[in-house]
């Protein structure tokens, strides 16, 4: 028998139980489906068997690992479909990307991706549901695995292999369908009840479930100005031939990375003039408001952005809105007493407002400096007045509400928005997460900034991320322009940063598991030295040895 320690309560278990038998019996005190484990502090999948003692905890489908499980099970379950539905003809199908609360996907091959199409395979994913196929895992020699790919026609999972350290892999099935997906699945397809299908662009998407609706599927949003940036980086992607973790793997050890060093920052830099030269051809704009999540890179972009604007012959000012924010007494708290500095009414907007406004009429202003420490705003002398070819660089995470700036003239602002939009795919069914990208990027700022280590940067992201949800990703449709902070480089650089720091993350630790999660996926990356990265190239901003001073 097994003592299994469950929120306090400790049970007896025979041997070789399995997890998804123990959550059964705990079920009903979770609202939603429980869909993974933990076990002494390792992530486990349902289907895992008991064979020592160990204190247990479960993940439902309203929780971050919980949700991940059922959204890549759900891409499992509709390329099964795809695969069943077009049995016999040569056809594959790519995640392209994440896109808003779901994938994009395109198919290639001899079939015809039309509403007929996708209707039936939405049906027959049904048909997968209701039937409860297991999801069944084999382990497998990684050599073995290549060559399985090799012959089904994907040969960015051939190339993933071929730089994995490895031995063996976990391939996943259903009825016979094959696959190799990065994270844990859920035990059958009858956890996939919500999900929906629909044509876009040259695709599709796959819409599925987020963690604070794990019951409902989402609407499909459409966010035409990202999609057309994420799509002509993709077209880029393609050009340099790559596309997957894989390829960029092949020019690293082919010792191109140089080439794509220098290709990456020029084609940034050459998106930063075509900006300011969009800027500098509009007569009556003063104010350019720049707004993104969390490490995007705004900092440096800003400054970047600024040399190209004096190159237009602008005289560009930096000016962040942080420096707006209210006296520490005065600042709104969250729904656990702590301050909430990302709220809206942290900031004082009718002195922002009254500044700028003056500054517009070509009045001298003195403007304020913030006091993080004392949490104060005061006075040092900073004085500004706007000439003709003057211009402020605003930089704030409001920049993009309208309620921010709705006392200035329309026709004097540009608002930009920033963000990691894509990043490579693991392979062609596997795309990375920007937010992943994002966490890495501060985690390594955060420590050599900060001196905050890896546990602390994870625990705080959680309200970051809430933060973001609500300030930033809802307004990034009224920008004037998108700008992808995205670099193709960046984590096989940021991998020599950040991997002591996840390894720093105490067994124990209740972000234990996040750190790990983030170890096995930069396994996948060849590492690169950051030498022959440009000193004013985004990604300095969080490795440090940059040109500007951020």
């Amino acid at each position: 028998m097994i003592s299994v320690t469950i929120k306090g309560e400790t049970k007896e278990y025979p041997k070789g139980t399995r997890l998804l038998e123990i959550a059964r019996e705990y079920q009903e005190q979770y609202e939603n489906d429980i869909v993974l484990g933990m076990a002494d502090n390792k992530l486990r999948e349902l289907t895992w068997t008991l064979e020592k003692d160990c204190e247990l905890d479960f993940f439902t489908t309203g929780t971050v690992y919980g949700n991940d499980t059922y959204r890549r099970s759900g891409v499992m379950l509709m390329l099964t479909a795809f695969h069943e539905v077009c049995k016999g003809q040569e056809m594959n199908v790519i995640v392209q990307h994440f896109m808003g609360k779901g994938y994009y996907c395109t198919v290639e091959g001899d079939v015809a991706l039309n509403e007929e199409l996708l209707a039936k395979v939405e049906a027959h994913m049904h048909e997968l549901v209701e039937e409860k196929a297991p999801f069944e895992k084999h382990t497998v020699p990684t050599g073995e695995a290549s060559e399985f790919f090799h012959q089904k026609g994907l040969k960015e999972k051939e190339k993933l292999f071929r730089f994995r350290r490895s031995s063996r892999v976990n391939i996943y099935q259903i009825h016979g369908f094959q696959d190799y997906f990065y994270g844990y699945m859920v035990p059958d397809t009858g956890y996939l009840k919500h999900f929906a299908l629909q044509l876009y662009d040259e695709g599709f998407r796959l819409q599925l479930p987020v963690k604070e609706a794990p019951q409902e599927i989402p609407e499909f949003s459409n966010k035409e100005k990202e999609f057309k940036i994420v799509k002509e980086y993709s077209r880029w992607k393609k050009v340099m031939q790559i596309e997957t973790v894989g390829a960029l793997n092949e020019f690293i050890s082919q010792g191109k990375t140089s080439d794509i060093i220098l290709v990456q920052e020029a084609l940034q830099e050459q998106k930063i003039a075509d900006i300011a030269k969009t800027v500098a051809g509009r007569e009556n704009v003063k104010f350019i408001l720049i707004a993104g999540p969390s490490s995007s890179g705004k900092t440096t972009f800003s400054h970047r952005l600024s040399i190209q604007l004096r190159a237009c012959g602008l005289h560009p000012h930096p000016i962040a809105v942080d420096n707006y924010f209210v006296n520490r007494e005065d600042n709104p708290k969250d729904e656990n007493g702590e301050y909430d500095f990302e709220a809206f009414e942290a900031i004082d907007k009718e002195l922002f407002c009254s500044d700028m406004k003056r500054l517009l009429a070509g009045e001298c202003v003195e403007l304020p400096s913030f006091d993080f420490k004392q949490g104060r705003r005061n006075y040092k002398g900073n004085m500004l007045k706007l000439g003709e070819e003057d211009i402020l660089v605003i930089e704030g995470i409001h920049c993009l509400n309208e309620k921010l700036t709705d006392m200035l003239p329309k026709e004097s602002k540009y608002k930009i928005y920033i963000s990691p939009m894509t990043q490579l795919s693991i392979d062609e069914h596997n795309p990375i997460a920007s937010t992943d990208c994002r966490l890495l990027r501060r985690i390594v700022r955060d420590s050599r900034t900060r001196g905050s280590d890896a546990e602390d940067t994870i625990a705080r992201w959680q309200s970051v991320r809430r933060g973001e949800e609500r300030n930033i990703f809802p307004f990034q449709e009224e920008a004037d322009v998108m700008f992808n902070s995205s670099i193709i480089y960046e984590l096989s650089v940021l991998k020599q940063y950040v991997e002591p720091l996840l390894f720093a993350i105490p067994v124990d630790s209740p972000y234990y598991p996040e750190g790990k999660r983030m170890l096995k996926f930069l396994d996948y990356f060849l590492g690169m030295v950051s030498d022959a990265v440009p000193a004013d190239s985004l990604i300095r901003e969080f490795i440090g040895g940059g040109c500007f001073l951020v």
